[in-house]
């Protein structure tokens, strides 16, 4: 073959090679609109309204601000000024429709020990899709796959692929379990502020208890005025709100101005929808087509 030919089809085969690579993943439309703060700010307020946790995070206070804490927890020297988070019900119970976090507040819990020691709060909250997506972002195809039910991707469930024997104990390849949605693409926000009691907020057969209960039934063993620990309703009154709605080509990534996130109504969160609301979702999915 001559070299000029020679050339012609390699250059061919990778023009070729190109197109059907360029064909398998999915096409970034420069073009597409990113939603306002403000249309973030009521994704992010149906969020709040659907989702049950979240991660709420505290400073460890000076040891001067913790006297008499620190010896009867005995925690180990050196946490001054360092965070601390975990996960907490969260719930959306208040009329006024500001978007102000509802917290059943455990006065024994580190997490409220260093917010009534003077420490701001900040609350993670993400979206977790109630349905797996029908197409899927990913890269080379694969051989269907035998469905797997939620459970088994924290591992449990008996239709977990048993591991190989390894010293009389099973081994399972943990870095296996892939999540059955992209969490990257999904939305999440961090809402920043501090705690305050909710004013009549501690009446057991009153509106906060009883929403706060319909999200977590559970909780009726703790509430207020129970034998067994201290606890009382607060708010997260959210000062700063930080958003990020996906990746960043399609989705706002930012601060959203307080004032929008307090100015979301009922009817325009109710009216929203989220990835994976409805079956047979796309992961690659804009606003427009949910």
């Amino acid at each position: 073959m001559k070299p000029v030919a020679a050339g012609n089809a390699l250059l061919s085969c990778f023009t070729v090679g190109a197109a059907a690579a360029a064909a398998s993943v999915p096409s970034f439309d420069h073009d597409l609109r990113i939603p306002t703060s403000y249309e973030s700010a009521v994704l992010g307020r149906r969020i709040l309204a659907l989702t049950p946790l979240g991660t709420l995070a505290t400073v460890f206070p000076h040891a001067k601000e913790s006297d008499g804490i620190a010896p009867l927890e005995r925690r180990p020297p050196g946490l001054d000024g360092l965070p601390y988070s975990l996960m907490e019900y969260i719930a959306d119970c208040e009329e006024d429709g500001l978007g102000n976090p509802t917290i059943l507040a455990i006065t024994i819990g580190t997490t409220f020990k260093n917010a009534a020691a003077g420490s701001n709060v900040s609350l993670a909250v993400q979206w977790t899709p109630p349905h797996p997506p029908a197409k899927r972002i990913e890269g080379k195809k694969t051989k269907k796959a035998k469905k797997r039910s939620w459970l088994s991707y924290l591992g449990w469930g008996d239709d977990v692929k048993e591991g190989h024997h390894k010293h009389g104990r099973h081994h399972h390849d943990y870095h296996s379990a892939a999540l059955p949605y992209s969490a990257a693409n999904l939305p999440r926000f961090s809402l920043l502020g501090h705690l305050e009691p909710i004013e009549g907020g501690d009446d057991r057969d009153g509106h906060v208890a009883s929403c706060y209960v319909k999200s977590h039934p559970d909780a009726k063993y703790w509430l207020p005025g129970n034998r067994i620990h201290q606890a009382h309703f607060v708010r997260l009154v959210v000062d700063q709100v930080y958003w990020v709605g996906g990746f960043g080509d399609r989705a706002f990534i930012g601060w959203i101005p307080v004032e929008e996130w307090q100015r979301v109504t009922r009817e325009e969160w109710q009216n929203a929808r989220l990835p994976g609301e409805k079956k047979g979702w796309k992961e690659w999915s804009v606003a427009g087509d949910l």
